[in-house]
């Protein structure tokens, strides 16, 4: 049993699918708060904070944690949760035809132990069509999405290429993170 210290559905899912049993509590970062151009440094902080925030409030008991943090990364930039439908717009024309990043990075502690990885997926996205772009960002499915879409749903019809793990998209890189749950890890 391990506590997942996040309120996303995503990686519930991928946990529920794996097999994992856990319970959920949220963690209360606010990354927007930190000041970093990196897409890799920026998922490592909000990761870091998201834990060391959990550690505050919950503490750590028997059970380990798990933090996680996604961004995704288009033309050098990194493309945060759209706060409006413009920005959402914006965000998604930088995808567009173009080779997309999205990173996660995990940390599973215990008192004892750590384990921590930042994992890359690389998306090569053909051009979005104009009209299906509206009509997704009038539907509002964008909200709350790093990179205002997910690879499993606008987006996909669009995929060319993929290079690295599907679930390090969805939030989780369920490979690298399964032997350290299957082995001892206390």
């Amino acid at each position: 049993m391990i506590v997942l210290a996040s309120n996303s559905v995503t990686r519930a899912s991928i946990l529920k699918e794996n097999g994992v049993n856990f319970i959920q509590r949220v963690s209360d970062f606010n990354e927007d708060g930190l000041v970093e151009s990196n897409p890799s440094h920026f998922v490592y902080r909000a990761t870091l904070g998201k834990m060391k925030s959990y550690i505050q409030k919950y503490g750590l008991d028997e059970m380990p944690v798990l933090c996680a943090d996604t961004v995704v990364s288009s033309l050098g930039k990194i493309l945060r949760k759209a706060k409006s439908e413009d920005e959402a717009r914006e965000i998604l024309k930088l995808q567009s035809g173009q080779k997309v990043s999205i990173l996660t990075c995990m940390i599973l502690k215990t008192q004892n132990r750590e384990f921590i990885d930042l994992s890359r997926t690389i998306y090569v996205f053909e051009k979005f069509d104009d009209q299906k772009l509206e009509e997704y960002l009038k539907r509002g499915e964008w909200r709350d999405k790093a990179g205002a879409c997910m690879v499993e749903g606008f987006c996909k019809e669009y995929i060319k290429e993929v290079v690295g793990f599907v679930s390090t998209a969805k939030g989780l890189c369920i490979e690298k993170l399964l032997p350290y749950l299957e082995g001892d890890f206390s």
